[in-house]
């Protein structure tokens, strides 16, 4: 890589800066399947989960982008199986390394602190020794196995019973160790963090060195703002710990206003050589952690992306899951998927260019046998003229 030194601190172009972020997320370069899923999660440090699924549920669709057409099962089964992850609050609610545990021990005692996140109980100290008896009693149990999840109402109109747990997740005396039907399944943290990562304390200001070294990593190259926003830290929280993360400081140039330099951190090791190899061509999860942050998006790629599952189908520009499509490093275009029966159906497709029929009829073939389909259908293409050319590539 050819970098120019200003002084002490390295410049990177913004075709630079996009390929090391692309490299350090995993989708640059021949995919490492040795490490196969759980080596994506220990990599990018978190995976985020939601709710929806349309192709596949989010923290499926993340190492599908990476190694391509892994089986659903295995992905399961890396996430969940032998104790080598929990859940936590990290970007949002994330599936994380079991390793990383000792880490969000700043976040426990914040809560702690606090004294209550969303509900508060009237007797909180009974309720929270009824949850941890039958945890201690009975093994690892559900919500509802543990007394039910909500009085009746409305999804936040939470039990007293589903408080304590959630307190008890948050503070780290019980940790989420599986999903189950997708409800989260809940462990004592004696039985389920290994005692060498249980016992170890690291002060505040370890666990965000740490926290921002290990997102620096995930990104290559990043804002303090982009480090922030990777788990959720304050800003105060990453000025202060920058300067002993082990991150480099550099300038890219077209990341500030109006296209000047602007400040930046990257891994030292992603400036060691020249990000090569083979593009990945995928759909990405709007919940990949390559596009997480709309801003940093925006900057890299260009492509002002927003996740419209939550905006009213008649004000939906692109789509109620609109997946970016990834090919040669850049964002094409958006394809908002759905399955019907064995038929992959993409309602909507908005490409920035006809350049990008090859790519994307690529990638829905092989996202369409990913999960079982045997054939594709596009409903609405934003240039009608292309739909010839595209009917024969799919065929």
């Amino acid at each position: 890589m050819t970098l120019t030194q200003p002084g002490p601190v390295a410049t990177l172009s913004a075709d630079e800066a996009r390929r090391i972020a692309l490299r350090a997320q995993g989708l640059l370069g021949a995919p490492d399947r040795r490490g196969g899923v759980r080596g994506v999660l220990r990599h990018l440090g978190a995976v985020q989960l939601d709710t929806i699924s349309v192709l596949a549920r989010s923290h499926e669709l993340v190492p599908y982008a990476r190694l391509g057409p892994v089986g659903r099962e295995a992905v399961d089964t890396a996430y969940w199986g032998g104790r080598t992850t929990f859940e936590y609050w990290s970007h949002a609610a994330c599936i994380l390394p079991v390793e990383e545990w000792p880490l969000f021990a700043f976040r426990r005692r914040a809560f702690l602190a606090r004294g209550h996140r969303w509900h508060r109980l009237e007797d909180a100290a009974r309720s929270c020794a009824e949850v941890l008896a039958r945890l201690h009693a009975e093994g690892p149990l559900t919500s509802t196995e543990l007394g039910g999840a909500k009085k009746g109402g409305e999804w936040w109109d939470w039990s007293e019973t589903k408080i304590a747990v959630e307190w008890l997740l948050d503070t780290g005396q019980v940790v989420c160790t599986e999903r189950r039907s997708w409800k989260r399944v809940y462990d004592l943290a004696e039985r389920a963090v290994p005692v060498r990562l249980l016992d170890t304390d690291p002060d505040d200001a370890s666990c965000l060195r740490q926290l921002l070294h290990q997102s620096g990593t995930a990104l290559g190259v990043a804002t303090a703002k982009d480090l922030a926003d990777y788990h959720r830290l304050k800003g105060h929280q990453v000025t202060a710990a920058l300067p002993d993360s082990g991150l480099v400081p550099v300038r890219v140039q077209g990341w500030g206003r109006s296209g000047e330099p602007a400040a930046a951190w990257a891994d030292p090791d992603a400036l060691a050589e020249e990000p090569r190899g083979r593009h990945r061509t995928t759909l990405l999860s709007p919940f990949d952690s390559l596009i997480w942050d709309r801003a940093r998006t925006e900057r890299i790629f260009g492509l002002a992306h927003r996740l419209e599952a939550y905006t009213p189908k008649e004000k939906r520009q692109h789509g109620y899951f609109a997946m970016p499509l990834l090919s040669g490093g850049r964002l094409l275009g958006r394809i908002d998927p759905a399955r019907e029966g064995r038929t992959l159906v993409a309602r909507q497709v908005s490409l920035d260019s006809p350049k990008a029929l090859e790519p994307l009829a690529r990638a829905l073939t092989e996202a369409a046998a990913w999960v079982g389909c045997d054939s594709v259908r596009v409903e609405r293409l934003h240039d009608e003229a292309l739909r010839p050319a595209l009917d024969k590539l799919l065929s």
